[in-house]
């Protein structure tokens, strides 16, 4: 199998896509879904420690939690979105993770579902598994859709890394396709294990490819959350929007070994774990009158200005005051983590850092998930509806995630016959290169990339820190657009090409904007 037509191609396999996916194929479309990752299960979704906001149209919550979200985004999240969050969530949950993939949620003795409560919520709605619901949550999806029986119309492509949205204006055979609407067709696929470039194409697309967090030095997501939705998106002539929001985790594992790290839950700091730096003092009563339960902008902020006050790696965490047992029952993950790395969190305090943990902004669609260019969808977090505005109220990732991939569906549903299958003949075939990439230069550029993000479009950004980071994308991206046109394609070199465009985005939006809100600070 080499190039061919679908009925709708998915690309990104967390919650939004597989849900996406669902609504779709039971409709009998011919649905593909593709990842760069060898498993499907490794996505965003699968390291999602917290729950998912469910809330019942009975418990008459729908009002508050709206409010909650808008509260949460310092009043500039887009209201509209909030409502449609609020008002159909509850009961795509019901169907697709209750009734259908049969999501593993905690239950009590009489097998009622748990609630709980997280920070800036104002009741008590949020579903879980432990700390790890997205794993519980992505595993149920991919076994529902992973029924031949049930889906023989369904293809799963891993190990394939998408290059480039195809449209008639840029890859078209002849001139005068340049004069059609501007549409989206389908992808470029890299095939990583022949090392060969298909074109599969589409009546519609779907970018289900996650956020941007890798691209920083410290990130709580998967290694492919690097922004190639993102950058294809923005190559195809899509809006991108409110790319400087992006909210930081303040309590990340820290160790040398890699840079995605393992969440701290806040529920750490929740029962009187003190952030402490590597002189043993405790800190935060110095940057917030709440200490460590200050919002997590504060936090993640004063631990950073105690690393560079320190000229330290990290600072610590100390729960150490707490019973072995007691941390053993309430925290057996992060437990079981810390010592699979050497640190027993009875007895000795955990190192953290913050880490770039959610893309508030992304490719702008409509409240159906649609974007500016036709047969184009995004959902998820590649994609900004203005639910979050510049701060996500916690638990909605998931959420969003799961409505809008439904939303979607629907909408592509109503719509699908209204295209047509492209002509494959009619699109360019990939023009390959014979230059072998350079692995270890590829590895230094994203290195430079990750320490630039991190040290001057992170946390907390100035005007001379985003006039350095300009200087040294331009740079890189320069370097990059040399050796990229003509070395062989290789999954790293696709995303550092990515990474330096979507660099481009969050600094530009960084400069744009004068205000300090929500999880965007600037100095000046």
């Amino acid at each position: 199998m080499k190039d061919f037509n679908t009925d709708v191609l998915i690309i990104g396999t967390g919650i939004s896509g597989l849900s996406a996916a669902i609504k779709l194929a039971e409709k009998k479309m011919r649905v593909t879904i593709v990842t760069r990752e060898k498993k499907p299960e490794i996505t965003n979704t699968f390291w999602a420690q917290g729950g998912i906001i469910y809330s019942p149209k009975d418990l008459n919550d729908q009002e508050a939690l709206m409010q909650d979200i808008l509260k949460a985004s310092a009043y500039t999240s887009n209201a509209e979105a909030a409502k449609i969050l609020s008002s159909r969530s509850a009961e795509i949950i019901d169907e697709v993770l209750i009734h259908k993939s049969n999501t593993d949620f905690a239950k009590d003795a009489e097998g009622e579902l748990l609630f709980t409560k997280e920070a800036a919520h104002s009741r008590d709605r949020i579903i879980y598994n432990g700390d790890m619901t997205g794993k519980a949550i992505q595993i149920s999806l991919l076994n529902y859709l992973n029924d031949e029986k049930r889906f023989p119309n369904v293809t799963f492509l891993t190990s394939h890394t998408a290059i480039d949205l195809i449209t008639p204006n840029h890859h078209g055979v002849d001139i005068t396709q340049r004069y059609e609407e501007n549409q989206v067709l389908g992808t470029y696929l890299l095939d990583q294990e022949k090392k060969e470039v298909r074109k599969i194409l589409s009546k519609v697309t779907i970018l289900a490819t996650g956020g941007i967090g890798a691209l920083y030095l410290h990130h709580s997501n998967a290694e492919g959350a690097r922004g190639d939705g993102h950058a294809m998106a923005h190559r195809a002539g899509a809006a991108v929007t409110n790319m400087e929001f992006i909210q930081f985790h303040p309590t990340t594992f820290y160790n040398r070994s890699s840079h995605r790290r393992f969440l701290i839950s806040e529920a750490v700091r929740g029962e009187g774990g003190r952030l402490i730096n590597s002189k043993g003092e405790a800190f935060m009563k110095k940057y917030h009158e709440d200490a460590e339960l200050a919002p997590r902008d504060v936090v993640s902020r004063a631990i950073l200005e105690e690393m560079i006050a320190e000229k330290e790696d990290c600072v610590y965490l100390d729960i150490t005051f707490k019973d072995e047992e007691y941390l053993k029952n309430r925290f057996p993950t992060i437990y079981a983590y810390c010592l699979e790395n050497k640190i027993d969190m009875a007895h000795e305090p955990i190192p953290v850092v913050p880490a770039a943990h959610y893309t508030c902004g992304g490719v702008k669609t409509d409240l159906k998930g649609r974007t500016n260019l036709k047969r184009l969808y995004a959902v998820g977090e590649v994609a900004c509806t203005g639910l979050h505005g510049a701060n996500r109220l916690a638990s909605t990732s998931l959420l969003e995630g799961l409505t809008w991939g439904y939303i979607a569906a629907e909408d592509i549903i109503a719509k699908i016959s209204n295209f047509n299958e492209y002509d494959l003949k009619k699109i360019k075939d990939w023009n390959k290169a014979y230059e072998e990439a350079d692995l270890a230069l590829i590895t230094q550029d994203q290195m430079t990339l990750k320490q630039t993000m991190w040290n001057y479009v992170g946390l907390s950004r100035s005007q001379n820190r985003l006039a350095r980071a300009r200087a040294m994308f331009i740079e890189l991206q320069d370097e990059i657009s040399k050796f990229y046109k003509h070395a062989q394609l290789h999954d790293e070199l696709i995303g550092l090409r990515n990474g330096v465009e979507v660099a481009f985005m969050v600094l530009n939006a960084s400069l744009r904007n004068k205000q300090s809100v929500g999880c965007f600070y600037l100095k000046d």
